[in-house]
């Protein structure tokens, strides 16, 4: 069964979201990560209210419309008004990443020249412009903090921001979790016009371990071959990348074939 909440409206929310204080943002990483927050809930909101142009009033009426829509639930018996909120299930818990992976794509694209520096860097190999950039993108992003949620999961979270930066670029042929060679890779990425192919490796560098984490991905990628499917493309360049993450940054080691 497909996840029924995917193509309900949330417009509201959304909006609400574009105007998120950075401690706004914390407590929606804080939920990501399994956490819970306390908040008090307005059952008697009205559209008038979520219209009000205040945005910092608009913002305490962000977990009432979460609550009364389903996509926070009670930790516990609520006491004294007050509600401990956390994330209801894996369905929804799924559905906060994908949507904020959405509208982080959306926000960064948005930049055209900047998107394109990016896009430019990674095509051409340009390794210290890729973090540099994919560095800055992390810190207008939530993130998926050190806490409660495994390390696959952490992995795949700044997969999809660098698979979304990627395949906002038209005419590139992405590919996630592709078979290659002896495995599947992370992210291949071709350049038809170019002749060119990117493969990319996603790793969590635990208590900001980057230099080992960098290792692992390039070891991988080398190991399983990643390279196989861009080679038999008939791929003339061939960029190899592995991007080593913690919480709002990102390291980023390279070879070329």
């Amino acid at each position: 069964m497909e996840p029924h909440w995917e193509n309900s409206s949330n417009a509201i929310v959304r909006d609400i979201l574009e105007e998120a204080t950075e401690i706004t943002k914390g407590e929606i990483e804080a939920l990501i990560a399994g956490e819970a927050v306390e908040k008090e809930i307005i059952p008697e909101l009205t559209y008038t209210d979520l219209d009000n142009k205040n945005v910092n009033i608009r913002q305490t009426y962000l977990w009432s419309v979460l609550y009364s829509t389903g996509y926070l639930t009670d930790a516990e018996k609520p006491k004294g008004g007050r509600h401990k909120l956390v994330i209801p299930n894996k369905e929804i818990h799924r559905i906060y990443v994908n949507k904020i992976c959405t509208w982080f794509e959306d926000q960064v694209t948005g930049d055209t020249k900047r998107w394109e520096r990016f896009c430019k860097a990674v095509k051409t190999g340009d390794a210290e412009v890729v973090q540099e950039l994919f560095n800055a993108f992390l810190m207008e992003s939530i993130s998926i903090r050190d806490t409660a949620v495994t390390k696959e999961k952490k992995e795949n979270f700044y997969h999809g921001l660098f698979l979304g930066l990627l395949r906002a670029e038209g005419s590139w042929i992405v590919k996630s979790n592709a078979e290659s060679g002896n495995g599947y890779s992370d992210i291949l990425l071709i350049v038809p016009r170019e002749k060119t192919g990117c493969v990319i490796e996603v790793k969590y560098a635990e208590n900001g371990a980057f230099d080992a984490a960098l290792r692992e991905a390039m070891e991988q990628i080398d190991t399983y071959e990643y390279i196989d499917l861009l080679k038999r493309e008939g791929m003339g360049t061939i960029h190899k990348y592995g991007l080593a993450c913690y919480r709002k940054t990102c390291r980023v080691a390279y070879g070329k074939e």
